[in-house]
């Protein structure tokens, strides 16, 4: 059996991707942290941990790419999983004065929540938010999350699709201390840093464009360290077992104050 660790309650969104991600059953653990999730993989407890990395509405998840930096796990696999999300409650929508989610999930629902003058409390999960509102038994309380939340927990839907958008998707990376095979279908994730001076962030991304190799993504975050310097976070297409990969990360590793390679793994699909 597979184990499988997650942020959240039962119900999570990250639960449900993990299992969407495995075509065999898996045995999913729940955990209160991000920390905690690449912790137990790291520690053996699971075989895989499953991070979310950004949604198409609100952006990346900070938390989870300041973890990627330090962890010493592989990035084995992708997902986007599709995310729609309910409000979940006792009471009818005209009593609800007062919502909690996930502040990402938050942020997705903005519009829904200001028609409706609801006040926001951030919670650290949507699906623990549902098993607040349960425990609260206010009919002015309600929680928005997914409607395998709604049955966990067994609430009523008090309204489906209140997103903003519905074409709303979180990607989530599947992590472990194993690595993925080529598949002549793959990305590869790295992170690293340069020196504060003009034409440095050029310098190392002139190797992808000479050498035609499609960048996904690229993301900057602070180091932490130094005001004002940055860690990058790079996505593009290719394998680093792939010659023209390991060549072009051999040439960006000497223009770079750090670089890690977090993993090459098969690129997903939208459903």
């Amino acid at each position: 059996m597979i184990h499988v660790s997650f942020q959240g309650e039962r119900g999570a969104y990250s639960e449900a991707a993990a299992r969407a991600f495995f075509y065999e059953e898996i045995e999913t653990i729940p955990l209160t942290t991000f920390t905690e999730v690449l912790e137990n993989t790291s520690k053996d407890k699971t075989q895989y941990a499953i991070l979310p990395v950004e949604n198409s509405l609100e952006g990346s998840v900070g938390e989870s790419y300041d973890l990627l930096y330090s962890t010493s796990l592989n990035a084995i696999g992708e997902i986007y999983h599709r995310i729609e999300h309910c409000l979940i409650g006792i009471g009818k929508l005209d009593q609800i004065d007062t919502v909690y989610s996930h502040p990402q999930a938050l942020g997705q629902c903005r519009k829904f929540i200001q028609e409706h003058n609801m006040k926001t409390i951030p919670a650290y999960d949507t699906a623990g938010s549902i098993k607040n509102v349960k425990e609260l038994k206010k009919e002015n309380c309600a929680g928005i999350a997914s409607k395998d939340a709604a049955e966990i927990y067994e609430m009523p839907i008090i309204s489906d699709n209140v997103a903003d958008n519905l074409n709303n998707y979180t990607r989530f990376l599947i992590l472990s201390k194993t690595n993925s095979h080529e598949t002549g279908n793959d990305k590869t994730s790295i992170i690293f840093s340069i020196k504060h001076e003009p034409g440095s962030l050029y310098k190392i991304i002139e190797n992808f464009h000479k050498n035609n190799v499609n960048l996904t993504k690229i993301e900057s975050r602070p180091t932490k360290v130094n005001t004002w310097e940055y860690n990058f976070y790079v996505d593009f297409e290719g394998h680093k077992n792939d010659p023209k990969i390991s060549e072009i990360l051999e040439k960006i590793k000497q223009k770079t104050l750090f670089m890690k390679v977090l993993g090459s793994y098969p690129s997903a699909k939208l459903n």
